[in-house]
């Protein structure tokens, strides 16, 4: 019998970076990709998608506006970061596909990354991007150019924008951690 110290379990190295990158498909993925159409990212450029954001925003604008106490300057701004928020959400932050038929393809995609195939400057995407923009000057315009309000509807925008870019594309915010590593309880 051994007195020794169990050894230590091996942990992987995290990274210092809050950046993940994502890989590249493997064959099989993108064969599975090409073998049938993705529901989830093919309908924005069907008719009346780009009609949908719009009505979003106005409907959530009206919304505020019925929100006794708040001002014209709050409710823009509420709408601005409301519709960023659900469009990071829905675009920038899940991943995969809510169907079955594509043999998990899509699983580590979002659903930016999915629009038409991953090609970037698209009409599609030019105007997902267009939106949130035109939405930041709209608020800005109608709170008067207030510096505090400005601050939060720049940031909302840019918060929205960043993801969108080329650049950023197969890029996660990992937080310290990878998504895909195993974690042992502590």
């Amino acid at each position: 019998m051994s007195l020794s110290p169990p050894a230590p379990k091996e942990r992987r190295r995290r990274s210092s970076s809050i950046l993940a990158h994502v890989e590249p498909e493997t064959i099989e993925e993108q064969n599975d990709q090409s073998s049938l159409s993705n529901l989830n990212a093919s309908w924005v450029n069907n008719k009346g998608a780009w009609l949908i954001h719009i009505v979003l925003i106005v409907l959530c604008k009206t919304v505020y506006d019925l929100i006794p106490g708040v001002s014209q300057e709050l409710s823009w701004t509420l709408t601005n970061i409301t519709y960023v928020t659900g469009s990071y959400i829905m675009f920038h932050y899940v991943t995969g596909i809510p169907f079955e038929f594509n043999a998990g393809a899509y699983d580590s995609l979002t659903m930016w990354e999915q629009i038409d195939d991953g090609d970037q400057y698209t009409p599609a995407k030019k105007f997902l991007l267009g939106v949130p923009i035109g939405l930041f000057l709209v608020s800005t315009h109608y709170t008067h150019y207030d510096l505090n309000m400005f601050l939060i509807n720049c940031a909302a925008c840019v918060f929205s924008v960043i993801p969108k870019l080329p650049s950023a594309h197969r890029v996660r915010l990992a937080w310290g951690y990878n998504k895909g590593a195993d974690h042992d309880e502590e």
